[in-house]
């Protein structure tokens, strides 16, 4: 079976030995029955040190590993007798909180094993800012948060190797998307110039670098995706290869919902992107029972006769809440009629509302209970949320009927219920089927361009049509938040299904 057209390439080849006329040398020999296809391929010093007496004793019976380096093809490995067979790769989403990675045969394209980790960037900071200031200007602590990412790297590779039997160094080639922060933190540069002005960032394409000069146990390359801006990265330009938004006729939205929001609205013709910070409510960070998406996380509610019922992350006791369930949760206490349009607690539409000293809440389970002061701070989440999208927009003169295809990327977006989201506004009340769960477009835009090398040619075009929007320095910006931050919003008529639902439950607006 044939390689795919990917980042890295095996080949078996039977070659004729020298002899009595024939003294081409060992390198140029393999050199020579890879020209016709490969071109002029590079020998890197370890796979120089390789051909004797490996050639020799193999007969000449070799397997040639290629990896591309922007340029050329590169010899990145050597190996006796024909290991084509086994040809595999990795892909990555570096992620602030976890690093996900897969291990896919670059033959089929067959995902054989997915493992995640903890970013152990985390031991310096929960957020990305405290890591910044942590090492920004001292080269021994920015060694060590770069050591901390190679080693999340590590753990996550022993992890895929124990899970499906293959040597992880032995991949060809890894492709890795994440935000500018993360992909400097992985160089080993400091990353204080993403958060202050002017926000020029020192790399925003750093290309193909050799997996153990950054301290990643691989012989061939890691290939970093390039960032548009500060705050733009490789994760969402990642994101655009995935969706293929860029290649649409039709108008779509890529809202990327997190830590940060990032946005990007347009089809073929023109982008405009922009990013701007969400806060952590939506990974449960501001909530006082908020958690992430694990174990015990209540992740989905509905509220009927006074009773919530709860479902969990591995159906276990309730430890907390996550941003799924947070989103549920404010639904279903406005559907209900247990909220005004403001978010506010309306404590006599239930006894089940009660004042708990400083303010109102409900008990949702045993000992967790969901407060006035959770609702506000969500609703401050999902205003800057929608308020992206909205400015953007109008900044390019477009109609949200326009839109075509809204896409919501990452792990809130593959979890949270549509329903519940246009609800509360999050999201846009359109017909569903344009509301489009990306999931981890990050992660699977690595995976497409590990396994076509032709997603290289799209990039330079994407980032060329992206017009950058600094959110921080829209002066109206929070003004114009403060419509979204009603529920679903001050202009309910942009939420008619929202309207009906409230209706037929006999909810007074």
């Amino acid at each position: 079976m044939n390689d795919m057209n990917g980042l890295s390439h095996k080949i078996y080849l039977e070659l004729t030995p020298p002899g009595p006329g024939d003294s081409m040398s060992d390198q140029q020999r393999i050199a020579a029955a890879l020209r016709a296809e490969w071109g002029e391929v590079k020998f890197p010093l370890p796979v120089l040190r390789c051909l004797y007496p490996l050639c020799t004793e193999t007969d000449w019976h070799i397997t040639v590993t290629l990896g591309w380096n922007g340029v050329q093809w590169v010899i990145t490995r050597l190996e006796q007798g024909d290991t084509s067979a086994s040809h595999y790769g990795l892909c990555a989403d570096l992620g602030s909180t976890t690093l996900v990675m897969e291990m896919v045969d670059c033959r089929t394209g067959q995902v054989v094993g997915q493992a995640s980790a903890y970013n152990h960037q985390i031991a310096f900071g929960e957020d990305i800012l405290s890591r910044i200031f942590y090492s920004t200007g001292n080269a021994e602590k920015l060694a060590e948060i770069q050591k901390a990412t190679t080693d999340t790297f590590c753990e996550v590779m022993a992890a895929l190797e124990e899970q499906t039997g293959i040597p992880a160094e032995q991949c060809a080639a890894m492709t890795v998307a994440g935000n500018s922060a993360m992909i400097h933190f992985l160089i080993g540069m400091d990353a204080f110039c993403i958060f202050s002005s002017p926000y020029a960032v020192h790399a925003d394409q750093p290309g193909f670098l050799w997996g153990r000069d950054l301290g990643i146990p691989l012989d061939g390359f890691v290939y970093c995706y390039p960032g548009k801006a500060n705050y733009l990265g490789g994760d969402i330009i990642s994101g655009m290869i995935a969706t293929e938004l860029p290649e649409h006729e039709e108008l779509s939205v890529f809202l990327d919902i997190g830590t940060n929001g990032e946005l990007v609205v347009g089809n073929r013709e023109f982008l405009i992107c922009g990013a701007g910070a969400a806060g952590p409510a939506l990974e449960g960070g501001v909530v006082r029972t908020g958690m992430r998406a694990v174990k015990g996380a209540v992740s989905a509610i509905t509220l009927s006769d006074g009773i919530f019922h709860l479902e969990t992350i591995g159906n276990g006791t309730p430890k907390g809440i996550c941003g799924s369930g947070i989103v549920d949760m404010i639904a279903e206490l406005f559907l209900n009629g247990w909220l005004d349009v403001k978010g506010k607690f309306r404590p006599e539409a239930s006894d089940q509302i009660r004042w708990l000293g400083e303010e109102y809440g409900v008990e949702y389970a045993p000992g967790l209970f969901f407060c006035q002061y959770d609702i506000d701070e969500f609703l401050k989440t999902k205003a800057a949320a929608y308020t992206m999208v909205e400015y953007v927009l109008t900044m390019a003169g477009i109609s949200m009927d326009e839109i075509q295809r809204f896409y919501v990327a990452g792990a809130f977006g593959t979890h949270v219920n549509k329903e519940s989201a246009v609800t509360i506004g999050l999201y846009p009340d359109i017909d569903r089927s344009r509301l489009i769960s990306a999931g981890n477009s990050s992660l699977k835009g690595a995976r497409r361009l590990l396994l076509d090398i032709d997603c290289l040619k799209k990039l330079p075009g994407i980032l060329e049509n992206m017009t950058y929007v600094q959110f921080g320095d829209v002066g109206d910006f929070l003004h114009i938040m403060v419509g979204a931050t009603a529920l679903p919003h001050t202009d309910i008529q942009r939420y008619p299904s929202v309207i009906k639902k409230l209706k037929d439950r006999g909810i007074l607006l």
